[in-house]
């Protein structure tokens, strides 16, 4: 995962890659970026914000950050994980599962998906909701296991972690900013504030 240690590389990582395919030639297959490259590029152009930390330690010092940067302390923080309080605690907010209006919402995801820079959830973590009802502001706490090449890989993950009983509500975010939907997946999809914070595990 040398690539998140080198984020502020894209660009000119992206234009000798260009310049390679044009070495290459334009009837030469392209070549196929790293998943996890692949995901970072597109997330950000989909408009994320993207936080890469080595660390558990690294991760509250971001989430401290994001509250400082957006001035939710001492505000409510929508969150059905009962986990993630445990995870997140020692700051100055009151975690709520009952108030869908709460400035932010805290969660996890199902898997992140490479090839449109999407985030992939389901029942787990938004129960029966849909996205326009859940808050404007996202704080996703994901790790680099979760990244996968497609919707059709994230959703054979889903299948194969819940063979008792496939949860429900199955969706992707990826509008970070005003975008017209393209696929059934993104249906009914609104833009969310999203901030990602991926945990390095392998």
């Amino acid at each position: 995962m040398s690539l998140f240690r080198k984020l502020f590389n894209f660009n000119s990582k992206k234009n000798s890659d260009s310049e390679t395919n044009e070495e290459r030639g334009k009837f030469m297959p392209e070549i196929q970026l790293p998943v996890d490259e692949k995901f970072t590029i597109n997330f950000k152009k989909n408009g994320g914000k993207f936080i890469y930390c080595d660390s558990l330690e690294e991760v509250l010092e971001s989430f401290e950050n994001i509250l400082t940067e957006n001035r939710w302390q001492g505000g409510q923080m929508y969150c059905i994980d009962n986990q993630l309080p445990r995870v997140f605690n020692g700051f100055d907010i009151e975690y709520t599962h009952q108030n869908p209006n709460a400035a932010s919402f805290l969660t996890t995801c199902e898997a992140l998906v490479a090839d449109n820079g999407s985030i992939l959830i389901s029942s787990n973590q938004i129960k029966e909701k849909k996205l326009k009802e859940l808050p404007d502001n996202f704080i996703v706490y994901a790790t680099t296991s979760q990244l996968v090449e497609n919707i059709g890989e994230g959703l054979r993950g889903i299948k194969n972690k819940n063979q008792d009983k496939i949860p429900s509500n199955i969706t992707t975010i990826k509008h970070f900013e005003i975008k017209e939907e393209k696929d059934f997946m993104t249906y009914g999809s609104s833009s969310k504030n999203l901030y990602l914070l991926l945990l390095e595990d392998l």
